[in-house]
């Protein structure tokens, strides 16, 4: 086993989880940890276990991330191919309105899902928000 160090020196022994790999098992939709089971029972809403190989996923705090990420993604597709076509071409105002406005809406929910499922296993896989085994402290402020 090797040690897992996330920040500081005193993390324990811990076997090193593969960050490619549970992000792209969370990008479609599966188990961080197996790549067998279903990450959401919902549109967004993951499972709290792996029904496959048992797994808790109830830890996970991916909160804003992802819609955060979708926004940058979406935005600067869309605002980028905005651009180009204004400056190729004369549509106007209705035509950039019922093209721009449902690809962007489209693009958004067709990406939340699978960042989402990214950002869970990116916790995973560092072993963080509780996935290491150890509760999360929490401070009251």
């Amino acid at each position: 086993m090797e040690q897992q160090v996330f920040g500081d020196t005193k993390s324990p022994m811990r076997p090193v989880r593969s960050l490619l790999n549970a992000m792209m098992r969370g990008f479609a939709g599966r188990c961080p940890h197996c790549g067998e089971g279903k990450l959401f029972s919902s549109f967004i809403k993951p499972v709290d276990r792996c029904a496959s190989c048992g797994e808790d996923l109830h830890h996970h705090r991916s909160d804003d991330l992802p819609a955060y990420l979708v926004v940058v993604i979406v935005g600067h597709i869309v605002v980028g191919a905005f651009m180009a076509v204004e400056a190729t071409s004369t549509w106007s105002m209705w035509q950039h309105f019922f093209v721009w406005i449902p690809l962007t809406i489209g693009s958004a929910l067709a990406l939340l899902r699978p960042i989402k499922g990214a950002v869970i296993g990116l916790q995973w896989a560092g072993y963080m928000h509780g996935f290491g085994g150890e509760e999360e402290l929490v401070k009251d402020i």
